[in-house]
């Protein structure tokens, strides 16, 4: 579970926030032959309301909305119920009380005691987050109808039948102070929760969605279950069932499920508080320990219902993308900057919008701060252009095709519109973005964008003080009239995403220059199509001392080619609608794309200009390095990062130079800033290519033209050639060695534990299965020892668990264990861990553990290969690896055959708790 508070990062925090540009969508949704047949003979009960493309709505006698989205192009079903009820809905003294009972509402209900246990039974991906206007709870799940029947069953019992009990709270109530605690370790995080709440006198939007301490502390249980029972009813609440699904089976079910419950003889209040209109600038300092700097400024804007919201989105994008707008080329290119962010807040009442950007040491805040204010006041003297407005449309259009494009994001997002005031406004938003003119957004900046309507300044005594309007409500009905449903398009096949259906459907082959590939056509919901590409290059001489450059290598080929510009190009992929993302290491590189089929051809020869002829410009390169030094710089106090990076640095058994060493981040920092562009551009140059055996693979899966990729493919790549010779890095097994460390993080309220070590196994070895049987079992999973020891049990953790990760080749994987908790609980979150991983190592795991295990861990696999882009991604190393999803088939065989017997003599045999290595970062002082 999470609060969907501010989660900042620091590169972007439109891209930390979950529902701001990202949530709208276009108006591409099918109408299903099953919903119509459905409607046609409803249960009793059940009332249609409207269709709206594609979306069918029906409400029941006690209020609760449903809304069916059918999807059948992946076999899989996402339930999503949201209620009304956020931190703004809190009262005084009640401030974290929905946040605190998202927590709760997992503990447990009458008919579903052990929430969490069944869960990870059903292979189910769950998570609950609470906002400033909803709280929602969401399942995703392979399609099958019993596990529909089962989540359905269970969110309407938890509605009215959850376990708000004192014995709950005591136990997860450290859990939500260790969230808490952790959300204080950011800097730029504290920062912006300042901001807001010192941008609203009166409105509970100042107040953190996770509440204020002394209220979590001494919230008592008769007034926590009372403010449940108040919003916790079906005509609170919208219930979305997205993806594959029986609409007439699942409306059946609804009815059966939620039906029963009686509609609350309560009358919710509307709220009404608003603050007046801002009459002078106002400033905020946090002081705390880091090494980054932040500045940002926020600015009172509309509702999300209002007419005038979308041209507050394309401000933010005007102003704050990344690298095309206003700020990012007046800081960030002139390097006063590390980076920008934007945020528009879309919410029910007058929300705002938040500009910011990131700073090494090294810069001057002063200076960077003038700057940022004077170009987002600078609307009247220089106006917006039509050329920014068709880059932010253009943007706006990419993303909400992204969203609109997956159907278990698209149920879950519907929340924000639901929240806003009506789930159509979803659809609203993107006319209104569509239809935006220059006049439009340069009259919601002028009038908005004021030194008098901003929060990052001192109040300055005024003759004549410059308001902008008062803050005011929207009418969503009326607003809802001017909206006209678009045309609905026609679903997907219902692809079966078997290992034996993805081999019968994939076809495989080599290219001229060796590249092996990999297609799976298939028919997706708009047209998508998602495609991985893996390089591989070097070896152990010829790599040496160039780890560095190498790293920079995949960062500099998405920043402009020679043909195009760093803004050129995302503006091109940004109008294909196409999302691109290039990493690599020392050894190699993956490239992976989503786009739609038509657009493919030319992503393509996109593809082919970044990777072969990119521009290696030497301001970007600055920029680069600065964006990179800046994030390393602040993880330097972070306790996650430092705890990881001691861990890897113990575990060193290769010389400096080796493309294997470990580095900290202190010589990583040293490494950045010796770094030569021309250094970067030789590695480039000697080590990119596709001339040697298996040294490219290629995977494609979605709606495309498998005979025009393949010629396009030999056209762009048929002669690209790597001067350097191949040979994969070994990497076999070394034992690790025990040793225990602790590293002080001042003034950091949350602290980080992990435990390392070494095992001669690989995932050919026969004792793999079981290993990774024993580890889902023991913190790889919801109903994990390691979860329900530190969370459930003792409520010392927010977050832990462990992971085996293992060698294709050798015979090693690397078996961790880690978590947060407060310093102050070192003792038993440490000995939680050594007791659980003792016990299991003495006495096994139950049958029901393993039974249960067995399903869940199998589940997971099926679901993870109806996700495409992970689809693509295993395709390709397959391909490497010179083998078919028969593998994982006969995985999950070996793993369904498993016996106590056996799960325990693996655990026995490898693991151990003073064979580790481990590490406690914190502020233990």
């Amino acid at each position: 579970m999470k609060s969907s508070r501010l989660r900042l990062s620091h590169i972007s925090l439109s891209l930390a926030m979950a529902f701001t540009t990202l949530v709208h969508l276009p108006a591409a949704l099918a109408a299903d032959t099953a919903t119509a047949q459905a409607r046609a003979a409803l249960p009793a009960g059940v009332q249609f309301v409207r269709q709206v493309e594609g979306i069918d709505e029906y409400q029941l006698a006690n209020g609760l909305r449903i809304l069916l989205v059918p999807d059948a192009s992946k076999p899989t079903t996402t339930v999503n119920i949201t209620y009304k009820v956020g931190s703004r809905h809190e009262n005084y003294g009640e401030t974290g009380m929905a946040h605190l009972l998202e927590h709760l509402m997992f503990k447990g209900s009458k008919s579903h005691p052990r929430l969490w246990e069944e869960m990870s039974q059903r292979g189910v991906q769950f998570n609950g987050t609470t906002w400033l206007d909803r709280t929602n709870y969401y399942e995703t799940f392979a399609a099958k109808p019993e596990t529909l029947a089962w989540a359905l069953s269970m969110e309407a019992d938890r509605m009215v039948n959850s376990r708000i009990s004192g014995e709950d709270l005591k136990t997860e109530f450290s859990v939500v102070r260790n969230e808490m605690e952790k959300n204080e370790n950011s800097g730029v995080g504290m920062l912006m929760q300042r901001i807001i709440a010192s941008a609203h006198q009166w409105h509970n939007y100042g107040k953190d969605t996770i509440g204020a301490r002394t209220d979590v502390e001494n919230v008592n249980i008769p007034h926590l279950q009372a403010f449940w029972r108040r919003y916790y009813q079906p005509d609170n609440a919208t219930l979305i069932v997205a993806g594959a699904f029986d609409a007439k089976q699942a409306l059946q079910w609804i009815a059966t499920q939620f039906g029963k419950i009686p509609k609350p003889k309560r009358a919710l209040e509307t709220t009404y508080t608003l603050d007046p209109a801002q009459d002078g600038e106002r400033d905020v300092t946090v002081r705390r320990v880091g090494e980054s700097q932040a500045i940002a400024a926020l600015y009172h804007t509309v509702p999300a219902a209002h007419p005038d919201y979308a041209a507050t989105e394309a401000l933010a994008l005007i102003l704050g993308d990344t690298p095309n707008g206003r700020l990012y080329k007046a800081l960030v290119e002139t390097k006063k900057t590390s980076d920008v962010f934007p945020w528009a807040a879309n919410l029910e009442e007058p929300g705002f919008l938040l500009l910011g950007a990131n700073l090494r040491a090294e810069q001057n805040l002063p200076e960077a701060k003038k700057i940022l204010l004077d170009v987002i006041e600078s609307f009247d003297k220089s106006p917006v252009t039509e050329a920014e407005l068709t880059r932010a449309k253009a943007k706006l259009d990419s993303d909400l095709a992204q969203i609109f494009n997956d159907p278990e994001k698209f149920g879950v997002a519907l929340s924000e519109s639901i929240a806003s005031g009506d789930w159509r406004l979803f659809f609203l938003f993107r006319d209104r973005a569509r239809a935006l003119k220059v006049d439009d957004v340069q009259r919601v900046a002028t009038t908005w964008l004021k030194a008098s309507n901003r929060t990052s300044g001192s109040f300055i005594p005024t003759e004549k003080p410059d308001r902008v309007p008062a803050p005011a409500k929207v009418a969503v009905d009326e607003q809802i009239k001017q909206f006209k449903p678009g045309t609905a398009v026609a679903q997907a096949e219902n692809f079966i995403a078997s290992a034996d259906n993805i081999d019968k459907r994939t076809q495989t082959g080599t290219l001229g220059n060796g590249m092996k590939y990999a297609f799976l056509p298939k028919t997706t919901r708009g047209n998508t199509v998602v495609m991985s590409l893996r390089l591989n290059f070097g070896d152990e001489n010829n790599l040496k001392g160039k780890s560095g450059a190498a790293a920079l290598v995949p960062g500099m080929l998405s920043r402009g080619t020679e043909k195009l510009s760093h803004q050129q190009f995302t503006e091109e992929l940004d109008k294909l609608k196409t999302k691109l993302q290039i990493n690599g290491d020392a050894s190699s590189a993956t490239i992976d794309v989503e786009t739609v089929r038509d657009n493919l051809p030319r992503v393509i020869e996109l593809l082919s200009d970044a990777l072969r002829r990119p521009a290696f410009s030497e301001a970007e390169f600055t920029q680069l390095v600065n964006v990179q030094l800046t994030q390393l710089e602040e993880s330097r106090k972070d306790p996650q990062a430092v705890a990881i990076d001691a861990a890897r640095k113990a575990g060193n058994v290769y010389a400096s130079d080796d493309p294997r060493y470990n580095r900290s981040i202190d010589e990583k920092i040293a490494q950045l800033k010796a770094a030569r562009l021309s250094d970067v551009r030789a590695f480039w140059k000697e080590f990119y290519g596709a001339s040697q055996t298996n040294q490219v693979q290629l995977a494609v899966v979605g709606e495309f033209d498998a005979a025009r990729v393949k010629t396009d493919m030999q056209s762009a790549f048929g002669d690209w050639s790597a001067t350097q010779k191949f040979t994969r890095l070994p990497r076999p097994f070394h034992e690790t060695k025990a040793d225990e460390k602790q590293i002080i993080t001042p003034d950091k309220a949350n602290a980080f534990f992990m435990a390392n070590q070494q095992i001669p196994v690989g995932n050919k070895h026969p004792d793999y299965p079981a290993l990774v049987l024993a580890n889902y079992l023991f913190g790889g999973s919801a109903n994990s020892r390691i979860l329900n020891r530190i969370r459930q049990k003792d409520g010392v953790s927010y977050g832990g668990g462990s992971s085996l990760v293992a060698s294709n080749f050798e015979d090693v994987s690397s078996f961790s264990m880690g978590a947060i908790y407060a310093p102050q609980n070192r003792v038993k979150l440490e000995t939680g861990m050594r007791e659980e991983l003792t016990r299991v190592i003495k006495e096994g795991f139950t049958t029901a553990e393993l039974e249960d295990g067995k399903k869940s861990l199998i589940q997971q696999y099926q679901l993870e290969r109806s996700q495409d882009g992970m689809l693509a991604s295993n395709l390709a190393i397959n391909l490497y690896l010179g083998r078919n999803m028969q593998f994982q088939a006969e995985l999950e065989k070996k793993i369904q055959a498993l016996t106590l017997t056996q799960v325990k003599d693996v655990m026995a045999k490898y693991l151990g708790y003073e064979k580790t290595l481990r590490v406690f970062a914190g502020d233990f002082k």
